[in-house]
């Protein structure tokens, strides 16, 4: 009761502390998500952002992004915050949302989007990871935290256009192991695409590997202004 009052356990989004304890989000704002219909929905806006720049088998997000909205508090405080539990909750949600789609059966492993060592060294872990653990917890996917890796770090590219961007971000990631990637569909999972230059720098090394698949899944899409 003494922890309770000195640090409460509140919902990430509204604050109340009538949650779940191992939860990070109550039971009405994770009800109250505006979720997409993305995953089961052929040509959908995430996947489009990727036409004619990167040959993915399939793409989505779970969530719609919005300035000041319930999914911005979250991530905040997933990101910032050091609420690792929100995280977890959410991987294990958007991983009840991708089994309602016909092709995640098709995945071999889930790859969370790396950060690099000095930026996990400051917030104590990879948000990427955290969903990516909590979709492994929903479905039984196998999730390859290993395999990537994020080999120069960098400004915040949030006001770069998408060329800008994607300049930027062509030598930042890496593949430590391409052969064990070969003949696999992959997952590849980050938190938000706005406009798809990150996912799709590190989307090239992964697809440089010899005959891979690469899915994209995000929790959240940024819509255009």
């Amino acid at each position: 009761m003494l922890a309770q009052l000195v640090f409460p356990h509140t919902c990430v989004i509204c604050g109340t502390n009538e949650l779940i304890s191992t939860n990070g989000i109550c039971r009405a704002c994770i009800w109250n998500l505006p979720a997409t219909s993305f995953l089961t929905l052929e040509n959908n806006e995430v996947e489009k952002i990727f036409w004619g720049r990167l040959p993915v088998t399939h793409a989505a997000a779970a969530t719609y992004f919005t300035h000041k909205s319930a999914v911005q508090k979250a991530l905040h405080q997933i990101k910032y915050g050091h609420r690792k539990d929100a995280g977890l909750q959410l991987g294990r949600w958007m991983g009840i949302q991708l089994m309602q789609s016909h092709w995640w059966k098709e995945i071999d492993w889930v790859l969370p989007m790396p950060i690099h060592a000095s930026r996990r060294a400051r917030r104590g872990y990879n948000q990427a990871e955290l969903l990516c653990q909590g979709i492994g917890e929903q479905t039984g996917m196998v999730v390859r935290n290993e395999l990537l890796e994020r080999v120069k770090s960098g400004h915040s590219l949030t006001t770069q256009h998408r060329v800008q961007r994607w300049q930027a971000m062509r030598e930042v990631f890496a593949v430590r192991d391409p052969a064990a990637l070969e003949n696999r569909h992959v997952l590849l999972v980050d938190d938000v695409v706005t406009t798809g230059a990150t996912l799709e720098a590190m989307g090239e090394k992964i697809l440089a590997c010899r005959n891979t698949r690469l899915s994209i899944y995000c929790f959240a899409y940024t819509l255009p202004n």
